[in-house]
């Protein structure tokens, strides 16, 4: 390419450069020589990054594996391509090979009382205030996040159903378990956590979400609101 037909990929329209069209499109949107370009940064004075990894991934017969397989020196020999940019390449491969070898985290599944019970039960031990834990789990009824929605006083926990929902619409959450303790141990639903369970059972109806229980946690087991038909 003539030093004339050169523009440097930040004189580009915004989805003609890789890192635009990977914000605006997705990941999925960008071929291969585009995420590599990404990877490398810049070209050289006459060449983009974007030409330099075309000229790669058609030497390569447009095959990861060919890829992989290079050491430095071997990514190195392509002209424009120098220690620091063959070295980011070879640690994308890389984390991408360790990837495969990892297995994916279990993710817990809680549909009954139980299992929350047990779940959970280690967060409250020995607490001497109120805090309130909200579970949001995937239409399985496996966890997806945890969050720690709210931390009071001995007898008080405040509870912002519009961060619930946030969170809930964030993790595209299915369903919703409700939690919290009661430092003086008693397992009996107060007038406060009948108001805000229905309040909230409300609100996540508009998101066509679930409520699936409200769990209060004491010393020594626990009350479910859907087992005791406190919630529907």
């Amino acid at each position: 390419m003539s030093e004339s037909n050169f523009r440097a990929m930040n004189t580009w329209g915004v989805l003609d450069r890789p890192r635009e069209k990977l914000i605006e499109q997705g990941r999925r949107a960008l071929s291969e020589a585009e995420l590599l370009a990404i990877l490398v940064g810049s070209g050289s004075r006459n060449e983009s990054a974007l030409d330099l990894c075309r000229k790669i991934w058609v030497d390569v017969n447009q095959d990861l594996n060919v890829l992989a397989k290079m050491d430095l020196n071997e990514l190195c020999s392509f002209r424009g391509m120098g220690h620091a940019k063959a070295v980011r390449i070879m640690a994308a491969i890389e984390l991408g090979r360790r990837r495969k070898e990892q297995k994916p985290e279990e993710r817990p599944l809680l549909d009954s009382s139980m299992k929350v019970y047990e779940y959970l039960k280690h967060v409250y031990m020995d607490l001497h205030h109120e805090e309130s834990w909200v579970l949001f789990l995937d239409a399985g009824s496996r966890l997806v996040r945890k969050e720690l929605i709210g931390k009071g006083g001995a007898s008080f926990t405040p509870i912002d159903v519009k961060v619930v929902l946030w969170h809930a619409l964030d993790s595209r959450a299915s369903s919703i378990i409700l939690s919290h303790n009661h430092p003086s141990g008693t397992l009996k639903a107060s007038k406060a956590d009948i108001y805000l369970t229905d309040k909230l059972v409300a609100a996540t109806q508009v998101f066509d979400l679930f409520i699936q229980d409200h769990i209060i946690f004491g010393d020594c087991g626990y009350l479910s609101f859907r087992d005791e038909g406190l919630i529907e």
